[in-house]
């Protein structure tokens, strides 16, 4: 059974950049469809970019432009590139199969982006 495992959150000045990563336990390969979350404190969880397994992305309009999604399917690691990251973009992390699969949700990664 997979399991995920989200990192690289943490502290970041508005305008500076962060690199989540997603390590999977199992093979990410048989999964078409991978995403990245985030729920923001007295939000809902949302969904901010997903990727296929032939690698076509999409991005949430918040965040196109800014954020990259990318997957590695020999290392089973999904990775998620944030760039000119703004305050609106503080938010717990998370990354699933889209839509997500509830035994799959981990802790997540904070991202706070503060001056």
């Amino acid at each position: 059974q997979v399991q995920l495992v989200e990192s690289g959150g943490g502290l970041v000045q508005p305008g500076g950049s962060l690199r989540l990563s997603c390590a999977a336990s199992g093979s990410i390969r048989s999964i078409n469809v991978m995403g990245w979350y985030r729920q923001a404190p007295g939000k809902q969880r949302e969904l901010v970019a997903r990727i296929t397994g032939s690698g076509t992305t999409n991005y949430a309009d918040s965040v196109k432009g800014r954020f990259t999604i990318a997957r590695d399917n020999a290392k089973n690691t999904l990775y998620l590139q944030m760039n000119s990251l703004k305050p609106e973009d503080t938010a717990v992390y998370y990354c699933n199969t889209v839509p997500g699969i509830g035994r799959f949700w981990g802790q997540g990664t904070q991202v706070t982006v503060s001056s």
